[in-house]
């Protein structure tokens, strides 16, 4: 193979579209410019001087012809909706559409990517029944290769999801993959994944097969069609400026690709689409001696960063190598792409891996290098979603070279987000409102992309960290903790304490440790959570988001009464927790309000949450002069005093009583700390440990934390990070925002029933719903589990999305977990539902199907006995952990 790389050289980049249509994977649509309707115009063509005129208006305007954007058209004309128009500024496909590798796996990391993985796999199976055009689609299978334990481990956790999924795979050993693959060299193989159900397709074909289904039922698809500007009024998109002329609509789509992040400007409100595009190569080689079976696995060598699958009887393999080529796409009139070059020394590790994983290939000749650009994202996850600041703008793109495993799955959801307002899934990871506008530098984009591109095959352990585009957001504490030994993660793009390194630690073996195993923070992270529990503590928590709501009369209030069912009609001075529902009463925002003054709060949410949020309750407040929303998240550094001696630093540093009697729970006042004045002080931790949370102006940060921590000294204060407060959160069995609560779990499922206020005078969001699910009764509960059995020492950890089974049947899957110092045990918290009826409907759960079953945790194959619990363990489970080993864990009292 080595010896053909220097004459394929010599191939013309002109002849990159005939080699690849001429091989036959790749379609054949010849240029066209105008109205694309039917089959019949891919023989006769349009006449480029007769263009059939752009339609003046329609319902939804969708800007894309790849396979994204033909997948939205086809999901909302079969959810019945009309005039819809599909705009393409170069021919149907043209784009990343019609060079990507044509492989469809549900291999993926998170567990919504894999759903709308197997949905596209099941859909361009059907579409050429439901067409007639040929789309390509093989069943072929694939192998996921581990050359090492860690890997193995990786692949045995993914395995344990995907059968939560229904989606057979099977963990097997190199013999086995030597089997079913006559290529792959075995010898350095500890194991791998078997996926009989992945395929491989020819893309542009799925493209033409979508678009004539959707051109089938009514859908307009106009190519060499220039989107030039979003027309936008009070909020809410009114059309769109094309090259052809404009067109009034309701709803827009930006189905750009790489394109997506310069359409996003192209309007009076800038849109962000934090997306960026870098070179992608594949090969693709000859017929081999022995042709290669079209039903030949895919094999993904993740420790090699390749890909290869069959390809005429030859291969195709590319990869993701560690020094990505980013590539900037100012100037969208750039049609197609194909002008991008082969790189052979760039490719030449990814070669290399190749003929180390296939030695037979050595004397294969090579037809083909294809430079095939693709979009990635800040985070490795697609951009989905309507944007945060303009009504009807939708956007699906940044697909992370993953565009045909994700589009039939994600085009299904936009279209169900725009038809019923929310899709049938939970998409949260992947809502275009995870980022905000600080992720919009090009400067940023470019240098995290260079990490995101490797990181697509790079193993991942439980909590590992972006390195790039650190430091954008920092706390004014950010120096003085990090001269602490602050190590930090980042979230939203603030940086956080995860813990502090004592003196005298070995900071960078502490900084690359990497396992599935018990971590080296073990013990730093549990020597913090003592300190809370018996001393006194401090945590940065300034990431927080946190808005004022105010008015000149009660239309504040009004407001929050009706997003949040909680009452919020409370004294001044009292904090409420509480949810901010949708119609179907699952959480959209879980927050602390706290009321100021008659006609003020003071919100606090996650800090993930800053963008969703905000977009939340602007959707849903009046246009009124006199109702104000601001974000004051950056006026505001958050301290979190806790432990039972944060009483009397405050005490000392303000000369006022904090005990309980002066200072009730769920309490907020504004007081003197040291020499300043406003700083809001709240009876609350998060944590379920006594303590206060302090809201500190910016200016007097600095200051209030010395004086904290000088007056602390006495009492055994020390820093602690995140690591700690999660700890105590779940053993508390707390639930988070965004971990265990989503839009699609209601108060009643998560026993927070008390924070729901049927009775209150307003009828807030979710009401019914709720109320609806009261008189039927729930059929999934929220629940604790503390695992027995596992050696902390030796046993993998949990971390989160681990099958829970009773009595021995799959009932569930964990949503957070954490190592509890306090029971010297493992928790793990998630939902357990009971089986479903005999006709397939959930049935009700009830406290005895809990208490009475038998559970087990799955942790990559392996199941460990626990104990189920509905309420959070009592804390005399500490006074009294000498004897626990005497008494049955069912018999605690919960609090």
């Amino acid at each position: 193979m080595r010896s053909c790389v220097r004459s394929s050289r010599a191939l013309s980049p002109a002849l990159f579209p005939r080699l690849l249509s001429d091989a036959g994977c790749w379609g054949t649509q010849p240029a066209r410019r105008g109205l694309w309707s039917s089959p019949r115009n891919l023989t006769s063509g349009v006449d480029t001087q007769h263009q059939t005129p752009l339609p003046s208006q329609a319902r939804v305007v969708i800007c894309g012809g790849g396979i994204v954007g033909t997948s939205v058209a086809y999901h909302l004309a079969k959810l019945g909706w009309t005039e819809i128009v599909l705009l393409e500024q170069g021919r149907l496909g043209a784009g990343t559409t019609r060079m990507c590798a044509g492989i469809v796996s549900v291999a993926k990391p998170i567990i919504i990517e894999s759903k709308m993985a197997d949905y596209s796999n099941a859909l361009y199976e059907r579409l050429e029944e439901e067409t007639g055009v040929k789309t390509g689609f093989v069943r072929t299978g694939s192998l996921c290769l581990a050359q090492n334990q860690d890997r193995f481990l990786s692949l045995k956790r993914l395995a344990s999801r995907l059968k939560v999924m229904g989606i057979n795979c099977n963990v097997i050993k190199p013999k086995e993959v030597a089997k079913l693959h006559p290529l792959v060299n075995i010898h350095d193989l500890v194991g791998a994944l078997h996926l009989p159900g992945d395929a491989v397709v020819s893309s542009p074909d799925v493209n033409h097969a979508l678009a004539v289904a959707a051109a089938s039922y009514g859908v307009q698809i106009h190519e060499r069609t220039t989107v030039n500007h979003i027309l936008l009024e009070k909020g809410h998109v009114t059309g769109v400026e094309t090259d052809r002329g404009p067109i009034e609509c309701e709803y827009f789509v930006n189905c750009a690709g790489q394109w997506a992040y310069e359409l996003g400007q192209a309007s009076e409100t800038k849109m962000s689409v934090p997306l960026h595009g870098c070179e992608h190569f594949y090969l693709l080689t000859k017929p081999l001696e022995q042709p290669l079976a079209p039903n030949t696995p895919v094999v993904m060598d993740m420790d090699g960063r390749i890909y290869v699958r069959a390809w005429q009887g030859g291969v195709l393999s590319g990869g993701f190598e560690k020094n990505p080529k980013p590539i900037f796409t100012e100037g969208r009139n750039q049609q197609d792409v194909q002008n991008t070059q082969e790189d052979w020394d760039h490719f030449e590790p990814m070669l290399s891996a190749l003929l180390r994983r296939m030695p037979g290939l050595e004397s294969t000749e090579i037809q083909q290098l294809v430079n095939c650009p693709e979009s990635f994202t800040p985070d490795m996850r697609c951009l989905m979603g309507e944007t945060p600041s303009v009504h009807g703008y939708y956007v699906l793109a940044g697909m992370n070279s993953s565009g045909l495993s994700f589009a039939g799955g994600a085009g299904k959801y936009l279209a169900e987000w725009m038809t019923y307002g929310y899709p049938t899934a939970n998409v949260w990871p992947l809502d275009i409102k995870r980022f905000g506008n600080l992720q919009s530098s090009r400067t940023f984009l470019r240098h995290r992309v260079m990490e995101v591109m490797p990181l697509l095959y790079e193993l991942k352990v439980p909590r590992w960290d972006f390195q790039t585009g650190r430091q954008l957001r920092t706390s004014p504490l950010y120096d003085r903790l990090d001269t602490q030994g602050g190590r930090w993660m980042e979230k939203h793009g603030f940086e956080r304490a995860k813990y502090f390194v004592p003196p005298g630690k070995d900071l960078l073996s502490l900084d690359q440790s990497k396992t599935f195993y018990k971590p080296d923070w073990f013990d730093i992270v549990g020597a913090e959570v003592k300190c809370c529990k018996e001393a006194v503590c401090t945590i940065d928590m300034s990431s927080f988001t946190k808005f004022e709501l105010t008015s000149t009369g009660d239309q504040a209030l009004d407001l929050l009464q009706h997003l949040c069912a909680n009452d919020l009609d409370v004294p001044v001075g009292h904090i409420v927790h509480t949810g901010m529902l949708n119609e179907r009463g699952g959480y959209e925002n879980d927050c602390s309000v706290v009321r100021l003054s008659k006609n003020s709060f003071f919100i606090i949410s996650p800090t993930d949450q800053q963008v969703h949020c905000w977009s939340w309750i602007k959707k849903h407040m009046p246009n009124d002069p006199q109702l104000h929303l601001e974000d004051v998240s950056w006026k505001y550094t958050a301290l979190n005093l806790i432990g039972p001696r944060a009483m009397d630093v405050l005490s000392e540093l303000s000369y006022v009583s904090m005990t309980p009697e002066h200072f009730p729970s769920l309490f907020c006042k504004e007081m003197s700390v040291g020499y300043a004045n406003g700083i809001r002080v709240m009876s609350m931790t998060h944590t379920g440990e006594p303590g206060f949370m302090l809201y500190i102006p910016i200016e007097y940060a600095l200051h209030v934390y010395n004086e904290v921590m000088s007056v602390g000294q006495k009492y055994g204060i020390r820093n602690a990070g995140y690591y700690a407060l999660r700890s105590l959160r779940i053993e508390k069995f707390f639930a988070f925002w965004g971990q265990d609560l989503d839009p699609f779990t209601t108060p009643l499922e998560c026993g927070r029933e008390f924070r729901v206020k049927f009775d209150k005078d307003t009828d807030f969001l979710g009401r019914e719903s709720l109320l609806q699910q009261r008189q039927a009764g729930v059929t999934r509960r929220f629940v604790m589990l503390v695992l027995e059995d596992h050696d902390t020492e030796l046993d993998l950890w949990p971390w989160w999305g681990e099958p829970i089974f009773r009595n021995g049947q799959l009932a569930g899957t964990t949503t957070s977990s954490a190592y509890s110092y306090t029971l010297e045990r493992h928790v793990c918290l998630g939902f357990v539902s009971p089986p479903a009826g005999p006709d397939g409907t959930p049935t009700v759960i009830t406290p005895d199907f809990i208490n009475r079953g038998d559970y087990e945790v799955d942790i990559a194959g392996q199941r460990y006995p626990a104990k189920a619990k509905l309420y959070p363990f009592s804390s005399l489970f500490a006074q009294q952990r000498r004897r626990k080993d005497d008494m049955e864990l069912s018999n605690f009292q919960g609090k």
